[in-house]
């Protein structure tokens, strides 16, 4: 029930008769309240209220089973407490994405009323808790929100529950005493006489998590790189301002901090592939279901994730067109109209722009995401040779992408039959790693897609080298390569510490932030001015220079919160001005890295401020390719491979590279990790997987063909292959 009119009919014959009423949307309880303080004609008493979606732990092959909790907005829903009345395993509040696909609803917009959306299905599987307080008569009318957080309806108890009740196949109706709960719970924790510090540093973590949930903008980070990895993820994303979240599930708003680490690797590889010969060009989103489908090796790769457009305004389309998951299907008929003979190839072009894939469960941002930016580069040869050439070139600029840019060290290899790309001959990668999760990270891929596409698409040229009359036609040699926004995503992953994003100096917007110190309610108005010149003095020099620099003059701000603001934005170098730098012809400058501070002198500072923000790159990534290197370790018995897994690192194994192998492989690993445990939906697999066969491969000990095993099945050992848990 999506139609506010819709709504408010059914309520009516609920004994229903006010109109909703309209204000500004809000986020939070606080900002509802005072939203409805500006609207005149409400009832005399009425009550907050809240509705909570939670979904519990539970194995993969069962039904979903989520959990709706009504209650009072100040009511103490604690959801181990839920969990042992329903008795259920460990409840979460639920993901985006089951809030719009059973519910149709988002985030700050949920009521009762959007039980009225569940299908037939899966509504016998919800299970609805209502908080007794609410039922109370002395609550008077009860605010919701009808369908979205800029409205409100005021109803009574005995219509909620009819509503309720006249959800068609809801069967598990609760009512809970949450007062009763919270009064059990503070008498259980009064004799087990916490320390103060234990009990403050729960409030905080209930506050922070309450705040995370209502989308409250805070400015440092409060969570744990180490102890919560997903939410200090969260946290350092969107108070650094890099990203916020979208009222689409899945998807995200890519703002300046972020964007400007996609437009410098743009321009890194821009210049790249054009000396190469690739140009740019671009080709429409919308994709009919015949071209699409007439690859199906390739289509089944991404069938589940294909968004498809069925309708213009009220009118159904004749035929669903699909938005782009990637263009081979949408480039590759004009392949074939453009290529008429071997003087047109080779063809090498690139485009710049967003593609949509749809089916997941568990969006990440930058890492999983339902519309994503990306380059893709599509190319046509005469022969494999050149082909594979092209290939590896553009995985080299892959690689220095990450490690000169982003100082995030990657491996280089080629991925097993079963990872390689669909409908592909051989796939070519870059792998990151995670090390706070350990996990391995896919970074960018180069396909060669040998001849399946341009026999799929008849691209064909006359073969140069015969010259009779009857010249037999040849299919052309392709390839295809994409790197998306995933790199923001691994950069912050790597680099960032509890106290926010650490940006290379390469990529970030602001290389080098001044900010004037050491100024007193002593200090006469010629000195604060003295301080100020000098700090927009420093940003002018720096600039004139190619440095990246900006000075925080704000007012209202005291040094040590300006210096927190850049430090989550992870400003890579903080110069200090202040009266006694003066007069000593010096700044102070703090490396946001490691946060080690010296003084620097004025005279020549420009080059001084060059070469540290150089050592801070090459330092960044020697610290992090030292931890990469430190955690991939050779295996060489089974008995040793899941222990390493468990120990966050990845491990390099003697592989036969079979698929039925590999498939096992991800199977054992999980079932040892887990044991007799379901394994959680809604974290990673706990499996482990081939990320690629190096190209480098190791010598000690080397594979010895015919003798060295595969350590899972026990066939012949071809190569090493990294094997890890990943994204």
């Amino acid at each position: 029930m999506s139609d506010i009119t819709a709504l408010v009919s059914r309520l009516s014959g609920l004994g229903f008769s006010d109109a909703p009423v309209e204000h500004a949307p809000v986020e939070n309880v606080e900002q509802w309240a005072e939203a409805l303080s500006t609207v005149s004609g409400l009832p005399a008493k009425y009550t907050l209220s809240k509705t909570l979606i939670f979904k519990p732990k539970q194995p993969k092959s069962e039904a979903m089973a989520p959990v709706v909790v009504i209650a009072k907005h100040d009511s103490a829903t604690n959801a181990k407490a839920i969990s042992n009345e329903l008795k259920l395993k460990e409840l979460r509040f639920a993901n985006d994405d089951v809030l719009a696909d059973m519910f149709q609803t988002a985030k700050g917009s949920v009521s009762p009323f959007a039980l009225a959306n569940v299908s037939k299905e899966g509504i016998a599987n919800v299970r609805v808790v209502v908080d007794r307080a609410l039922l109370s008569d002395s609550t008077g009318n009860i605010a919701f929100h009808p369908l979205a957080s800029s409205r409100t309806v005021f109803i009574s108890a005995t219509t909620l529950q009819s509503f309720i009740k006249s959800v068609e196949g809801l069967t598990h109706v609760t009512e809970m005493d949450f007062a009763a709960e919270a009064e059990t719970a503070t008498a259980t924790k009064s004799e087990k006489k916490p320390s103060a510090a234990a009990a403050a540093a729960a409030a905080a973590a209930a506050t922070a998590s309450a705040d995370e949930v209502a989308g409250v903008s805070k400015g440092g980070i409060d969570a744990s790189k180490d102890v919560d990895f997903p939410r200090w993820y969260q946290q350092v994303l969107t108070r650094s301002d890099m990203l916020e979240y979208y009222d689409v599930s899945g998807c995200y708003i890519v703002r300046p901090l972020a964007y400007f680490v996609w437009q410098q690797i743009q321009e890194f590889f821009d210049a790249g592939i054009r000396s190469l010969g690739v140009k740019n060009c671009y080709f429409p989103m919308f994709v009919s279901s015949k071209v699409l489908e007439r690859e199906k090796d390739h289509i089944e790769g991404f069938a589940p994730e294909v968004a498809w457009v069925t309708r213009a305004g009220s009118t159904e389309l004749a035929e669903p067109i699909a938005i782009r998951p990637t263009s081979e299907t949408v480039m590759y008929p004009y392949f074939a109209k453009w290529i008429r003979s071997h003087r047109d190839l080779p063809l090498k072009i690139n485009q710049w722009c967003s593609v949509v894939r749809w089916e997941f469960k568990n969006p990440q941002p930058f890492l999983r995401t339902r519309e994503f930016l990306w380059q893709e580069g599509h190319c046509a040869y005469m022969t494999e040779k050149e082909a594979m050439v092209e290939v590896y070139d553009v995985l080299t600029l892959y690689r220095r992408i990450y490690e000169e840019l982003l100082a995030v060290p990657v491996i280089e290899g080629e991925k097993s039959d079963k990872e390689k790309f669909a409908g592909g001959v051989a796939t070519t990668t870059v792998e990151g790693f995670i090390a706070a999760t350990g996990r391995g990270i896919q970074g960018a891929t180069s396909h060669y897609l040998g001849q399946n596409f341009s026999k799929m698409f008849n691209i064909v040229v006359q073969d140069p080298e015969d010259s009779g009359a009857d010249r037999p036609k040849l299919h052309v040699h392709q390839t295809s390569w994409g790197l998306s926004t995933r790199t923001i995503g691994v950069m912050v992953m790597t680099h960032g510490d509890d106290q926010g994003l650490v940006m290379p100096p390469r990529v970030a917007e602001t290389q080098v932030i001044i900010i004037p110190c050491g100024l007193t309610a002593k200090h006469s108005d010629e000195d604060r001015r003295a301080v100020t010149d000098a700090c927009l003095n420093v940003e002018a020099r720096l600039r004139a220079v190619g440095v990246r620099a900006e000075s925080d003059l704000r007012e209202l701000y005291t040094p040590g919160q300006k210096f927190n603001h850049w430090e989550v934005r992870g400003v890579p170098l903080r110069v200090e001005i202040g009266p006694k730098d003066l007069e000593k012809n010096s700044v102070l400058t703090a490396r946001r890295d490691t946060f080690a501070k010296a003084p620097m002198a004025l005279d020549g500072l420009e080059s001084s401020i060059q070469l540290m923000l150089l050592t801070i790159q090459n330092d960044m990534l020697a610290k992090a390719r030292k931890t990469f290197d430190e955690r991939v370790k050779i295996v060489l018995e089974w008995s040793e491979f899941v222990p390493v897994l468990n120990s966050k690192c990845l491990a390099l194994i003697p592989w036969c590279e079979r698929e039925v192998c590999e498939d096992q492989i991800k199977t054992r690993s999980s079932r040892d990790s887990l044991g007799d445990e379901p394994e959680d939906e809604k974290a990673p697999s706990m499996g482990a997987k081939s990320l690629c066969l190096p190209s480098k491969q190791p010598t000690n000990p080397p594979i010895v063909h015919g003798e060295t095993k595969c350590i899972q099945c026990g066939e012949n050992a071809k190569r090493y292959a990294l094997f890890g848990r990943s994204y």
